[in-house]
């Protein structure tokens, strides 16, 4: 894989360039938790994408709270016979995983140059603002400016 110049922060190029595999199946979601509790250590950044990166990574206890509580929002809020909403690097022994919003899926299952952005990211790595590394281009965003002008 050719790696993208304008992804040079690592974070950015592994969370736009890296390989993910999708939890299809309820069952599969529930043995990737139950494999990952015991690899907690305190390593584990977990960002809340559109809130600040987080500066240091979250405690063991942190991390599993929070494995606890987005599994019964996924249960909750995703009303499928199928999971589909975390991607992980590696299923068995994962660095970095996305968990994406039940309520903000758009194409999130299909194919799309832009996907939205996923709710939660958990990772290995030091995360870095998505928002605003993944920005448009500004003359991207203001082109429609032109036509007000």
């Amino acid at each position: 894989m050719t790696q993208d110049p304008q992804y040079s922060d690592p974070y950015v190029r592994r969370f736009k360039e890296g390989r993910f595999e999708s939890l299809m199946r309820w069952e599969q979601l529930d043995q990737f938790w139950q494999n990952l509790r015991p690899q907690i250590d305190d390593r584990w950044y977990v960002y809340a994408v559109g809130e600040n990166a987080p500066e240091a990574p979250g405690s063991q206890q942190q991390v599993r709270d929070f494995i606890d509580e987005i599994d019964k929002l996924l249960h909750k809020e995703h009303d499928e016979d199928y999971c589909g909403v975390v991607y992980a690097d590696n299923h068995q022994k994962p660095e970095f995983i996305k968990i994406f919003d039940p309520n903000n899926l758009g194409v999130s299952c299909g194919f799309s140059d832009n996907p939205p952005l996923p709710g939660w990211v958990m990772s290995k790595m030091k995360p870095v603002d998505l928002q605003d590394a993944l920005q448009p281009a500004n003359n991207r965003r203001r082109w429609w400016q032109k036509i007000f002008d």
